[in-house]
């Protein structure tokens, strides 16, 4: 009589558990990028956007930079090699998608805000196609015609004629204007550096948190300005920058990164248009704001745009971080 196989010895851990779970992983990256957006909304009254985006990066740096040393010191002499498109990364990528996506929160909605990072996917493809001159096929264009169209409803409230009159919500267009750099940002990223996740989110974080600093003292109350808007923040204030610090900027590239390494980039990569799902579902939730009529024709188009993107892309997918 032959033996029964043995049952798989359990993870020793819960964490390893979690860490071989590549659906649940990607889902948490999802959450937590798609939770930056309500961050930005529950700040306001707290800290202000310049203080928020330079309190998260310089934060995040301090805490990656002890566990990310050894790598850091490792690929040091890549790292100096591609320094250049490190710090573009942290400016433009990190800074300065979130300093307009949480400036953008004070003047539209949450669900809003959410609904347009929608477009980040599809505006690196047309990126692709304009500077790289990478071929699109019809069902390429049909898509990026129809979120680009859903988006233009967003933005509009549902009457894309004002754009002729150039009558949009400045949050909407704050946040279309991240969207735009961020797409730069991903494209770019073909000329990354080849040194591991750990040492790209240490460095990236630091050149963010210098640009954080500039933007602060340029745009916003300066340094003295933040150190009393910090020396009377509350409870509330502090959390939402452990949150912003800890959550989108370090643990969610980190479940990502692993959920990329079980699956592949190309699954994995879908798991993105799931953030401004997940960003409006929390709006609705946390924050009581309303879906409106014109959210859900929106909706429609931006679907079923990307939708079609992604059926087009499947393969020779172009490499986009999520926004976070």
């Amino acid at each position: 009589m032959t033996k029964p196989s043995p049952t798989p010895a359990s993870p020793a851990n819960p964490l390893a558990a979690i860490m071989s779970q590549p659906y649940l992983l990607l889902a948490l990256s999802s959450l937590f990028w798609g939770g930056n957006v309500i961050a930005g909304k529950f700040a306001i009254g707290e800290i202000d956007p310049f203080g928020l985006s330079t309190m998260r990066w310089v934060v995040a740096f301090i805490l990656i930079l002890p566990f990310a040393w050894k790598s850091v010191v490792a690929e040091w002499a890549e790292i100096r090699r591609g320094v250049l498109w490190l710090a573009f990364y942290g400016a433009i990528g990190f800074t300065t998608f979130n300093a307009l996506l949480y400036s953008s929160v004070l003047y539209t909605s949450a669900v809003s805000v959410a609904m347009i990072q929608s477009a980040i996917p599809v505006l690196v493809m047309v990126g692709n196609f304009v500077i790289f001159r990478v071929r699109a096929s019809l069902v390429h264009i049909v898509g990026v015609a129809l979120t680009i169209y859903g988006v233009t409803h967003v933005a509009t409230q549902g009457l894309p004629l004002r754009l002729l009159g150039l009558d949009v919500n400045i949050g909407d267009g704050l946040i279309f204007a991240a969207c735009v750099l961020y797409a730069l940002h991903s494209l770019l990223l073909r000329y990354k550096p080849r040194i591991g996740w750990m040492s790209f989110i240490a460095v990236t974080s630091f050149f963010a948190a210098l640009a954080a600093i500039v933007y602060q003292m340029v745009f916003a109350s300066g340094i003295p300005g933040l150190v009393a808007e910090v020396a009377t923040m509350g409870t509330t204030g502090w959390l939402i920058v452990v949150y912003v610090a800890l959550l989108p900027s370090i643990v969610a590239q980190a479940t990502y990164a692993r959920g990329v390494e079980l699956i592949g980039p190309n699954r994995a990569s879908l798991f993105i248009n799931l953030i401004p799902v997940v960003g409006a579902l929390l709006a609705v939730a946390l924050l009581g704001e309303r879906l409106e009529l014109f959210h859900a024709v929106a909706a429609v188009f931006i679907v079923a745009g990307i939708a079609l993107v992604e059926f087009a892309a499947r393969r020779g997918r172009p490499a986009v971080l999520p926004p976070g």
